[in-house]
């Protein structure tokens, strides 16, 4: 059955995509820690476990997530952009580039934002333009 996140990037659920290719997709994650807060998997593997993962679409999944990141960053005002990978809420391999001021903003306990649709539509339009242009 395929996970949630393979549905997210078939399109059969609704996401607010920020980059995509042939291989792997971002999306904003809805319970945001920060705004701009986007998540990274592969489209086409399953795995729950990143270190499981082949080392071509392991190494291909960091290059898409560094160049997400670049368009974080220039499209969020932001210190940093954080890198986590916990996967244990989703059985699907997945990066979190979380915009940072501070250290203490890539705390996964801490309350997360709520955004409006239209909110996510303009941050995610912002990204995905500044990705664009990488």
């Amino acid at each position: 059955m395929a996970t949630i996140f393979t549905r997210i990037a078939k399109g059969e659920i609704p996401s607010f995509k920020v980059a995509e290719d042939d291989n792997y997709y971002a999306f904003l994650d809805i319970n945001p820690m920060a705004k701009g807060h986007t998540l990274v998997i592969p489209k086409n593997v399953e795995n729950d476990y990143i270190f499981n993962l082949d080392p071509e679409t392991y190494a291909g999944l960091c290059q898409f997530a560094r160049k997400v990141a670049i368009a974080i960053k220039a499209a969020i005002p932001c210190q940093r952009v954080g890198v986590a990978v916990l996967g244990m809420e989703v059985p699907h391999t997945h990066i979190h580039l979380v915009p940072l001021q501070t250290e203490a903003d890539m705390d996964f306990r801490k309350a997360k934002l709520s955004l409006t649709n239209e909110e996510f539509k303009q941050i995610a339009g912002s990204i995905a333009s500044e990705y664009e242009k990488l």
